[in-house]
């Protein structure tokens, strides 16, 4: 998950100390923790941290933002002994920087998804933290009554209910194309959808190649379907290139000037704070692609590494993070799932931890996460923002000619 969507709910925090202990020269080493929150994630981890009880040692949070990576950096007294890791797919290219999780841990990073990026040659180098459902659409109930739609079970159904909406006067999608992580999540959910063994092959690939596959194309013209029709985007091209998470959230649920957004569970707090009316909140699941298709469920999430070398006061805290019950504070205030939980939620993050959960789903790790440089700012991003530019509101006829623009870009930015 691109840490860059951190800094949606505010401005960096500070750094926080907790505990108290001192060893035989009146001091203790703090136990520093990398993180790449800020705002009210940040303030939910610090609750989190808070309801773990007196400790033996001092706790600092590091708030790295988008420079969570650095946390990997020369060794020194002040580089982090924890780091939170919003990017799993990081931790292969960083083993000779990991000490292996403790036996009585690693069974959780052994989960489904996870095993993929924790385990390697039978060691285990991480423990997920925090999970994040990337297939949620966040949606207002009354729009949908007003204009005698229901949620689409299919993608050729959204594309026929964004034209409903439209005539209606209503705009039906608002696109934080400010955000680039939130166009991969979108072109994922569609390639996911219609080619998941190409989605898997990509995300393991060690030199990934996703221009000489001909379903990568086809997943850019069912996108473009969508995002060039007239009027569908709130604000049309110009603002969603500009507008970036938050504000695309509050361009549905506060101005009320569309009716819905692709936004992971980790959007609820702002949906909630800026919600005109509480009880008009909704949420839907990316639709299967085709009749007959499971629906496609991208996966993303922050998971614990321990930096070379350890001690036993970060084992002890990772431990202590990683019981089950550590997250109930975060998970209170709303935007926090937790791996394999299903309780304890509001109704619609509990909508979206069962699906998580439920056998037979069509699960697939973020793969802008597992592709390196392909996958960032300069890479995937950047073709999407190309690509959107050429297209947005435009109609279907300029799509044919965008998505080959787009495979040439994509060619390029492959090397």
């Amino acid at each position: 998950m691109r840490s860059s969507r951190r800094a949606f709910l505010g401005a960096a925090g500070a750094l926080l100390v907790t505990g108290c202990s001192s060893d035989v020269l009146g001091l203790r080493r703090s136990v520093r923790i990398a993180v790449s929150w800020s705002g009210q994630e940040l303030r939910a981890f610090h609750q989190v941290l808070d309801g773990l009880g007196k400790l033996d040692y001092p706790v600092e949070v590091v708030p790295l933002g988008d420079d969570i990576s650095t946390a990997f950096g020369a060794r020194s007294t002040r580089r982090p002994d924890i780091v939170m890791l919003p990017q799993p797919g990081l931790v292969p290219r960083h083993l000779q920087d990991l000490e292996p999780i403790p036996a009585d841990l690693a069974g959780l990073g052994q989960a489904r998804l996870w095993k993929d990026l924790l385990v390697h040659d039978k060691t285990t180098y991480g423990v997920p933290f925090k999970t994040a459902h990337k297939s949620a659409v966040w949606y207002r109930p009354s729009v949908f009554r007003e204009a005698g739609v229901q949620p689409p079970r299919l993608w050729a159904e959204w594309l026929e209910l964004n034209q409903t909406l439209t005539q209606a006067g209503i705009t039906p999608l608002s696109l934080a194309a400010g955000d680039g992580w939130v166009l991969t999540d979108f072109l994922e959910n569609v390639l996911l959808g219609i080619a998941p063994a190409v989605y898997e092959g990509l995300a393991t690939a060690t030199d990934p190649r996703p221009s000489r596959q001909p379903q990568f194309a086809a997943a850019l013209r069912l996108l473009g379907t969508m995002w060039s029709a007239p009027d569908a985007l709130a604000g049309g091209v110009n603002r969603s290139l500009v507008q970036q998470f938050p504000d695309a959230l509050v361009e549905v649920f506060g101005h009320r000037r569309a009716a819905m957004v692709l936004a992971s569970d980790f959007a609820e707090p702002v949906v909630r704070s800026f919600a005109a009316d509480p009880a008009d909140i909704g949420v839907f699941t990316f639709p299967p692609l085709t009749p007959g298709g499971a629906a496609p469920v991208v996966v993303g999430g922050d998971v614990m590494v321990l930096p070379k070398p350890t001690t036993d006061d970060a084992l002890d805290l990772v431990r202590r993070l990683a019981a089950p019950t550590a997250a109930d504070p975060w998970i209170k205030e709303g935007g926090f799932l937790v791996d394999g939980r299903v309780s304890g939620y509001s109704p619609e993050l509990t909508r979206l931890a069962e699906q998580l959960t439920r056998p037979g789903e069509l699960l697939e790790f973020d793969l802008s996460d597992r592709l390196g440089r392909l996958g960032d700012i300069n890479g995937l991003w950047r073709v999407l923002t190309d690509f959107l530019i050429q297209i947005g509101g435009r109609g279907a006829s300029v799509v044919p000619e965008a998505v080959d623009a787009a495979m040439t870009e994509t060619r390029k930015v492959e090397g």
